[in-house]
């Protein structure tokens, strides 16, 4: 009897005590909308695959509140364990001194399964050191592309298969706005798209020192005559608004939707808004370049936004935030975020995957921004680019242009003083960094 008693108060205490709980892991983010909820269920079908770990997701405001929100608790002691950057916030995570975690030392420690010739170079060499150590987890990664209006390019007598290069996009703006008063040409992300993107395009620097990849001590060199012919050019074409631009941000990107302007370059991200708004037909190809430059086009870089590990945190947290980044690069769950979101695909496997399912031959456009970021091999130009203040450097740069496009400047003007005020930044980076 005294044994029988025993047992069933040994059974009942086990069955009164609480299961171990499960290790949190806290992810800030910037998504809204449906990408909102595509970052929730992630964080459920991870939490749903396992009981060791539970992904907890928070929206912090857009990028740079995030990235500032996440640096501000770092520096008190509370920070996430992984905090969702823009791209062009990279210097300003790598200065913060000790606010992060580098994502391959991560899964070196944890014994995770992790290859970095897996990844697509041209995606993962944003992130990257130059020995090709991912420093960060490609996340949300877009490229800029050229949208068109078919039917309005059909009804003057154009075809947007054939609109490879600048002239012939140029050529073709004046013969759109020839037949209908209306902006013909126009870009979104302009800081990105007629200097980020261009240069890389045409494997032309932006700055030394692999554009700030080898280093912070970086100068910028796109004040040349290349970069002063494209905005020349434009420049002469807003004149009549046959080119009318469309602002700093992707504010503008409802003109290409509306039918206003036909040809429209801007983020491959753009997709779910056009298909979901536009009442024409449509296409989207890779950025025109010039042809007489010299191995053009080359290829393009990324946009978007990748997740940071943040430092301080104990081994079996970061051992969760591995075995999480890891369920993030499965082949099937990218093919199937590719499909369904438009984020590219971060691995080399589920690209190929995607490739043999016939999936592009139904949905090409998809493929656009993917055939840009691996047209070629990157180069030193065009792996991507990580200069420090780069937030506030791309709206001095938007500045100078517009007052090129207004003819306040010429082109060349208005780059010589890009350049020279933006390595004023720089320089005040350098002094910064880490403070």
């Amino acid at each position: 009897m005294k044994r029988t008693a025993i047992a069933a108060l040994a059974l009942l205490a086990s069955a009164s005590a609480p299961a171990l709980a499960a290790t949190e892991i806290q992810w800030w983010h910037a998504m809204t909308g449906p990408n909102g909820d595509l970052i929730v269920k992630l964080a459920n079908d991870f939490n749903a695959s396992q009981s060791d770990y539970k992904v907890v997701p928070t929206y912090k405001g857009g990028y740079p509140d995030t990235m500032n929100a996440g640096i501000a608790a770092f520096r008190a002691g509370q920070a996430p364990h992984i905090l969702q950057v823009f791209e062009v916030g990279t210097a300003t995570m790598m200065a913060a001194k000790g606010a992060v975690k580098p994502v391959y030392q991560l899964m070196k420690e944890t014994g995770q399964k992790f290859d970095p010739q897996a990844y697509l170079p041209a995606i993962t060499g944003y992130y990257s050191t130059v020995k090709g150590e991912m420093l960060s987890f490609p996340f949300n990664s877009s490229s800029m592309v050229m949208w068109y209006n078919k039917d309005a390019l059909a009804k003057a007598g154009l075809d947007a298969d054939k609109l490879k290069t600048w002239p012939e996009v140029f050529d073709a703006a004046k013969k759109l706005h020839a037949s209908s008063p209306t902006c013909a040409l126009s870009t979104a992300w302009v800081t990105w798209g007629l200097i980020e993107q261009f240069s890389a395009w045409h494997n032309v620097p932006i700055g030394t020192k692999a554009n700030g990849l080898d280093g912070f001590d970086t100068k910028l060199v796109f004040n040349d005559p290349l970069h002063e012919k494209l905005l020349a050019s434009l420049a002469d074409l807003q004149k009549d608004k046959t080119f009318d631009y469309s602002g700093r941000t992707n504010t503008g990107e409802g003109r290409f939707t509306s039918g206003e302007c036909p040809m429209f370059m801007t983020s491959s991200a753009f997709y779910g808004s056009v298909k979901a708004n536009a009442k024409f037909a449509y296409t989207a190809a890779p950025l025109p370049y010039y042809p007489d430059v010299k191995g053009a086009p080359q290829n393009s870089i990324i946009g978007g936004a990748s997740l940071w590990v943040m430092g301080g945190k104990s081994a079996e947290e970061y051992k969760g935030v591995a075995k999480f980044l890891a369920f993030l690069s499965d082949t099937d769950r990218q093919v199937e975020l590719h499909e369904k979101s438009g984020y590219l695909p971060i691995t080399k496997a589920a690209y190929e995957k995607v490739k043999a399912s016939g999936f592009y031959k139904e949905n090409p456009i998809l493929e656009v921004p993917l055939l840009e970021l691996t047209n070629k091999p990157p180069t030193e130009n065009s792996r991507g680019l990580r200069f420090g203040n780069m937030v506030q450097m791309r709206d001095v740069w938007a500045e100078e242009i517009e007052k090129a496009l207004a003819g306040k400047e010429t082109a060349k003007q208005a780059l010589d003083a890009a350049v020279e005020r933006g390595n004023t930044m720089l320089r005040a980076f350098e002094r910064t960094a880490g403070k």
